[in-house]
């Protein structure tokens, strides 16, 4: 049963992509990817690309990808609430959060929702890493699959502060795992393709095969800090379950 979130405040689901391949009829739908936007929906980010990834891998097994269109709460607002929308439209489905920047920081504060088995977070955003704000919450990560995707060079959002974060998710959740893409900034620009891979990879494998790249496998068995500092390789995803 989902837990309700509050009101939205104007928050709604954009078109659905994926499942057999349409944007306007959906098929039978088995599994949902809510992907949560940075501060600016319309700023370049990984958020577009990875929906048309997850359309091409994931439609013919029923994988369907909403963008969540936030209103004027808090964005970690407008994921639960569009969690809880997805039950109500397809039932008892898995869902994975994927979001950017503050979207990736809502999305990992919003995991705790009771429909939701996975969580991406690239180049999350977290308020409380700053000096002096209260440490970001990491109870609500338990028994998710968590992959976190941070720039080396990201000027926005500190690195280290979500290295820190998967520190202590680690803990107490050994299905965490950290990429980190050497030499990118905030939006992961220079090595776009590479991260759409390896996120279409983990959400593929958490929602439905229970199977994951190499890389991905590596960086769940390893112990920290190896796991979570794990470099994302140039040219990833090109041999993929082949």
């Amino acid at each position: 049963m989902a837990q309700h979130a509050p009101p939205a405040r104007g928050a709604r689901l954009g078109r659905a992509a994926g499942a057999n391949g349409s944007v306007s009829t959906v098929g039978t739908v088995n599994g949902v990817v809510l992907l949560v936007p940075g501060a600016s929906r319309w700023s370049p980010s990984p958020v577009r690309p990875l929906a048309r990834a997850l359309a091409r891998a994931g439609g013919a097994q029923g994988l369907v990808a909403h963008p969540v269109v936030p209103g004027a709460g808090p964005l970690e607002e407008a994921a639960g609430w569009a969690a809880d929308e997805v039950v109500r439209r397809y039932g008892d489905v898995p869902v994975c959060l994927a979001g950017f920047g503050a979207g990736g920081g809502a999305a990992l504060r919003a995991a705790g929702h009771d429909a939701v088995n996975s969580v991406v977070a690239l180049a999350p955003c977290l308020p409380g890493a700053v000096p002096g704000g209260s440490p970001e919450p990491v109870k609500q990560l338990a028994g998710r699959q968590v992959l976190i995707v941070h720039g080396t060079n990201d000027a926005r959002s500190d690195p280290e502060s979500s290295f820190l974060l998967a520190a202590r998710a680690k803990k107490a959740n050994r299905s965490t795992c950290r990429f980190e893409v050497h030499s990118d900034g905030h939006r992961l620009r220079d090595h776009r393709a590479e991260v759409v891979a390896l996120a279409v990879d983990f959400v593929l494998g958490a929602m439905f095969t229970g199977r994951y790249s190499r890389p991905v496998t590596d960086a769940l068995a390893a112990p920290p800090p190896l796991g979570l500092r794990m470099p994302l390789a140039s040219g990833f995803g090109r041999s993929l379950r082949g």
